[in-house]
């Protein structure tokens, strides 16, 4: 247990970085789809240096992130068995499934850009966008409240977050459609 702050340190410390990665890689799927839509030369330029800032992002920073994250959190839960029995960290857990879900679907759409398959617009990627700040929210939430979480209340805070993000997203069109360069 002498360890275990040093561990729960470097478990907090990637699961940041893995979210800047998720955070980070749909915002850059935005500009990579609205690069192929530009004239030449700007589309090969654009796209190429969007295809170099990706690759970057998602092997160097977000999938070693997530595995490390991963990795320090099993050792937690070696060094705490007991959170195993407690039904927060059944849900909590249900959400890392579900953010491994989000990611792995990143990857597709990751290996699809790289290869200029685009099967996304960018306003439906500006709305993917906002799936790993609901699992954020969720899970932080979860962890700091924990048993004390009324789950009514908490179910009814992330459909009200998720509205205001769709609203945010959709006024944010709304003023990309009257000044272009926002």
């Amino acid at each position: 247990m002498e360890y275990y702050n040093y561990i729960k340190a470097l478990h907090l410390i990637f699961v940041i970085t893995w979210f800047a990665g998720l955070f980070y890689i749909p915002r850059l799927f935005v500009y990579q789809i609205e690069a192929i839509q530009k004239p030449e030369p700007d589309k090969s330029i654009l796209g190429k240096q969007f295809k170099i800032m990706t690759k970057r992002l998602w092997f160097i920073i977000t999938w070693p992130s997530a595995i490390l994250a991963t990795i320090f959190a099993i050792i937690l839960l070696i060094l705490i068995p007991e959170w195993l029995q407690q039904s927060w960290m059944h849900v909590k857990l249900g959400f890392v499934v579900l953010l491994f879900a989000y990611h792995i679907k990143c990857h597709y759409i990751f290996k699809e850009l790289q290869n200029d398959v685009v099967k996304w617009t960018s306003h439906q990627m500006r709305i993917w966008n906002e799936g790993s700040t609901i699992i954020l929210f969720s899970v932080i939430f979860l962890v700091i409240v924990r048993d004390a979480i009324n789950w009514i209340y908490g179910v009814i805070g992330i459909f009200v977050l998720a509205i205001l993000l769709m609203l945010g997203i959709k006024l944010y069109k709304r003023i990309r459609s009257k000044n272009p360069k926002a």
